[in-house]
């Protein structure tokens, strides 16, 4: 079985080192934390809502999208992925570009959390989570981070703007 699986992913990776294994790990620890996650709303009575509503919704993408930035590229949070990256310079406003680095684990651990992309996954589910467990303070969350997109969405068309008409958009 172990070589038929070496086989799998010699023939998926060819000249490239993926580090297949390590993504099925961390698939598999997804997969257990809604299991527990589900496990435990059942065994305390918790449910899910019988709907999600256009506003919870839309809070919940707007939480998702702005969280997974700054997990992903705030240079504040570098200190986080700093362990799985590496500083390679400037890739927007406030936002940084970083490399991944390592191999196996850490390999797949980097493109995790250098990726906001990958890393709406995760931090969908656990605004999901929030709504079973603690629905008031999740919104609240919610509310914040949308908050903070639209700042961000306006801080960008204002420097624009500023652009646009010459000025430096700084004060």
């Amino acid at each position: 079985m172990t070589e038929t699986l070496k086989e799998i992913a010699q023939a998926y990776e060819g000249s490239a080192r993926r580090p297949l294994a390590s993504y099925g790990r961390i698939m598999l620890v997804y997969g257990c934390v809604v299991g527990a996650v589900a496990a435990v709303a059942r065994l305390t009575g918790r449910r899910a809502p019988e709907k999600i509503g256009l506003l919870d919704l839309g809070l919940m993408g707007m939480f998702t999208h702005r969280l997974s930035r700054t997990l992903a590229k705030d240079p504040v949070v570098s200190p986080l992925r700093a362990p799985f990256t590496k500083y390679v310079g400037v890739a927007g406003p406030s936002e940084l570009h970083e490399e991944v680095r390592g191999s196996g684990m850490r390999h797949a651990l980097g493109e995790l959390v250098s990726c906001p992309f990958c890393l709406s996954q995760w931090v969908a589910t656990a605004y999901a989570a929030g709504m079973v467990f603690a629905p008031r303070a999740t919104r609240l969350a919610g509310a914040t981070m949308t908050a903070v997109a639209a700042s961000d969405w306006l801080q960008l068309a204002y420097s624009r703007m500023m652009k646009d008409t010459g000025e430096d958009g700084s004060g």
